[in-house]
C-alpha cells in the first residue's frame, strides 16, 4: 500500500532513483530527459517521476531540505518500494577556494554533527563512507564524457546559514549540505546502496550565488553523471 507521504502503487517505482532537494527539479528531468515518463508521485508536492533514460527505467523525485525530510522519503524508497539504489543530485556550499561554483563534486564520505542516527536508529554514528562501487561506476562516467569531478568529504548540518559561517574558517570542512548523511545512514542500516552527487552554489568566501532558477534547471553536468551512471547499475 502507498505510504501516508507517497501515493504511487507498489510496482510504479522504479528500482533505481535519483532524488533532488527540490521536486522542480525532479520536474525538469523527466520532461528534459526522460521519455513516456508518468507522474507517480506529488503528495505535498513531492513529484516523482517514472520513465525511461535511454532503455533503463529509472524514477527522478525530490526530496525536500533537511535530513528529516529525506529521512522519510529514502526510507520508506527502501523499505515499502524495493527500491535498492537512490542517487543524490543537490546543491552545497564551500569555502575552499579550490572549489568553485559550479563544479561537481563526488562524496567520498559524509559526517555530521548532528543526533539523526540516535534519534533514527539509536545508534552514535558521525561519519559513514562512501558506497565504492557505485562511485566507481560514477567516476567512470563522469571521464567518459570528460566532466571534472572533485572527490571530497561532505559535511551534512541541520541548519545551513548559521552553521556556516561558524565553520567558515576550519580547514575540516570543504563540502557543507544538510541531506546526504541521513541518506547514507539509512541505506547502511538497510543494506540498500546510495551516492551523492552535488553541485557548488554557494561560496562563502565570495558574494557569489547561482540563483535559485540555475539552481533548478543548469545542474546538467551532475544530472547527466546521475543519469548515465543509473545506465550501468
Amino acid at each position: 500500500m502507498p505510504t501516508a507521504h507517497n501515493e504511487a502503487k507498489i510496482g510504479e517505482i522504479s528500482n533505481i532513483v535519483l532524488m533532488s532537494g527540490d521536486p522542480l527539479r525532479a520536474k525538469y528531468i523527466a520532461e528534459k530527459y526522460l521519455n513516456d515518463y508518468k507522474l507517480v508521485n506529488d503528495v505535498r508536492g513531492m513529484y516523482a517521476y517514472t520513465g525511461y533514460y535511454k532503455d533503463k527505467r529509472i524514477t527522478v523525485m525530490g526530496h525536500g531540505m533537511g535530513m528529516p525530510s529525506i529521512g522519510i522519503y529514502a526510507y520508506e524508497l527502501y523499505k515499502f518500494y524495493n527500491v535498492d539504489t537512490i542517487i543524490r543530485m543537490g546543491s552545497c556550499g564551500t569555502h575552499d577556494k579550490n572549489i568553485k561554483l559550479g563544479d561537481t563534486v563526488l562524496a567520498t564520505s559524509v559526517n555530521t554533527p548532528s543526533n539523526f542516527s540516535m534519534e533514527m536508529f539509536d545508534k552514535d554514528i558521525k561519519e559513514l563512507n562512501a558506497f565504492d562501487d557505485i562511485n566507481f561506476i560514477i567516476k567512470s562516467v563522469a571521464k567518459k564524457n570528460n566532466i571534472e569531478l572533485k572527490e571530497e568529504v561532505v559535511t551534512t548540518s541541520s541548519v545551513f546559514d548559521v552553521y556556516f559561517e561558524h565553520i567558515k574558517n576550519n580547514e575540516e570542512y570543504k563540502i557543507l549540505e544538510m541531506e546526504a548523511f541521513a541518506l547514507f545512514l539509512i541505506a547502511h542500516e538497510l543494506k540498500k546502496e546510495c551516492a551523492c552527487l552535488l553541485t557548488v552554489v554557494d561560496e562563502a568566501y565570495s558574494t557569489n550565488q547561482i540563483s535559485s532558477e540555475d539552481r533548478e534547471k543548469n545542474l546538467n553536468n551532475m544530472i547527466l553523471i546521475a543519469l548515465e551512471s543509473a545506465l550501468e547499475l
